[in-house]
């Protein structure tokens, strides 16, 4: 099943395991994302909830990306629209992020859709972490 933008629009539950390995600790966050048309071929990624690291309190947390369709892939812009990266929605693609130093590599894994996640491993001179992203659809969602 090839998947097309528009099956990622509306309400996602979305659990979030850090582990960083140089650390030595891990955390989680949880919350919901929302994926909804702009109106000029971009459409709005927005994620919010609460990140617990390590031992400390639990603080808000959120970000926005940008998604674009282009010719049968999804492209991830940073919110100001700078490429993140890009990838085929269809089984488990990967797809790279070089931010120097920084590597930032995310395998998708569409397999059990609608249930869907990301992993991403990022390594560099002061990150070694890996993000499991699990994502699911939220019970109000009313996207077709």
């Amino acid at each position: 099943m090839r998947l097309k933008i528009a099956d990622f629009e509306g309400l996602w539950h979305v659990r979030r395991v850090i582990s960083d390995h140089l650390a030595g600790q891990s955390g989680v966050f949880t919350g919901t994302a929302t994926l909804s048309p702009r109106g000029d071929g971009l459409w709005d990624w927005s994620e919010s909830g609460v990140i617990a690291l390590g031992g400390g309190r639990p603080m808000s947390a959120a970000r926005r990306y940008l998604w674009r369709a282009e010719g049968g892939r999804i492209a991830v812009l940073f919110e100001d629209g700078r490429p993140f990266h890009d990838f085929a929605p269809v089984g488990a693609p990967e797809a790279a992020h070089w931010c120097a130093p920084d590597d930032y590599r995310v395998r998708y894994d569409f397999s059990r859709w609608p249930d869907w996640q990301a992993e991403w491993v990022v390594k560099g001179p002061r990150k070694d972490y890996t993000m499991l992203s699990h994502h699911g659809r939220a019970a109000m969602d009313h996207a077709s």
